[in-house]
């Protein structure tokens, strides 16, 4: 059966009647502040590339090139706004100085949606995700402001990004058993590269109805072949954003010996069945359970139909199983104690059970 996808073949969003489309824009490319990104008629090109052809998930954040992200997607969403799906981002810090213009807390939640809101030029964003977890607001407090956004219509759906699976566990649990809105998105890093979140956010999510939406799919570019072993020794890793890509890659951990070697394997795989690296470890993300929608940032319209050729890719069996065995990473404790013969042998006994459907 072919498993060819397009644009406008809709995905359900978690456990929410949200339709969004198979593979989500990210605009963390719209702005040339950060030193690497995008002017804004290349952006433009981008963004009515992905919309000409059915995408309707744009993925932003207050934070994105200093805001000149929210501005460009405001502008260039302005007639044709409600057929959009505008997905944006509260917690990073904003104004130096100010010990509240970041966190999970409310006051910096409501502040960050009304200037997302007027940068956007829109009066109700579509997603909300809290962007990292800041290891310090009680829960109850981020999931009752976020459920009073939800309720004043300045916000229609609830995700979250870079936290750990039994805090978002708790929270949506939480959320449940008051009545309030509950999270339908989880966005994380997922790629071939980093796959660790197989072991506890990812059944996580199917397990709570939060459609996961994976960023840096691409491994920062390294899974395009694009670095080799000569980048791993030019030095020069940075902290922040403001940097070049190659740095943003080493910093963020993909830039790795590990890392080259899997971008080999996808090398391999993407000549044999003449396909781009890019497109490649893609299709592999695309396929994964539980995944919605992963999210694409290209810095040229190039880089976008490249990327959006993934979608008809098709992996044959023995390819994928090359990739799987190159990037596998151990489940651990308690996972891999509960697959051992013995241990299930001994839950178990000589009951035979079939899989779930």
């Amino acid at each position: 059966m072919s498993t060819k996808l397009s644009l406008d073949t809709y995905r359900l969003l978690g456990r929410s009647g949200l339709r969004v489309s198979p593979l989500s824009l990210g605009t963390m490319t719209f702005g040339s502040d950060w030193g690497w990104g995008s002017n804004e008629a290349e952006s433009r090109r981008i963004f009515d590339a992905y919309v000409d052809r059915g995408g309707n998930f744009i993925d932003t954040a207050n934070k994105y090139t200093n805001g000149t992200s929210e501005q460009f997607v405001g502008r260039f969403a302005a007639d044709k706004r409600e057929r959009l799906v505008l997905a944006t981002k509260y917690t990073l810090s904003m104004r130096p100085g100010d010990p509240n213009s970041s966190g999970n807390h409310r006051k910096n939640m409501l502040r960050s949606v009304e200037q997302s809101l007027a940068r956007m030029r829109t009066d109700y964003l579509d997603m909300l995700y809290l962007h990292a977890w800041d290891a310090t607001t009680p829960v109850e407090e981020v999931l009752r402001a976020m459920d009073d956004l939800v309720r004043s219509g300045k916000v229609l759906y609830l995700g979250i990004s870079d936290t750990p699976a039994w805090q978002i566990s708790r929270m949506q649990a939480i959320a449940d058993l008051r009545g309030w809105a509950p999270l339908v998105a989880l966005q994380i890093e997922y790629s071939l590269i980093e796959r660790t979140v197989e072991r506890e956010l990812i059944p996580m999510a199917k397990e709570m109805g939060l459609g996961v939406i994976p960023w840096s799919p691409l491994a920062s570019g390294v899974l395009t072949g694009k670095y080799s072993k000569a980048d791993l020794d030019a030095g020069g890793e940075t902290a922040g954003v403001v940097s070049t890509r190659r740095n943003v890659a080493a910093g963020n951990g993909s830039l790795t010996a590990r890392g080259l070697a899997i971008a080999e394997v996808v090398k391999d795989v993407a000549a044999r069945i003449e396909r781009t690296p890019a497109q490649v470890a893609l299709a592999w993300v695309l396929r994964q359970p539980a995944v919605t929608s992963p999210i694409i940032g290209a810095r040229t319209i190039e880089q976008l139909e490249d990327n959006l050729r993934a979608l008809d890719v098709e992996l044959p069996g023995d390819a994928l199983a090359r990739l799987q065995e190159a990037s596998a990473v151990e489940l651990g404790f308690p996972h891999d104690f509960l697959n051992r013969p013995m241990t299930r042998g001994v839950i178990f006994g000589d009951t035979r059970l079939s899989p779930r459907g």
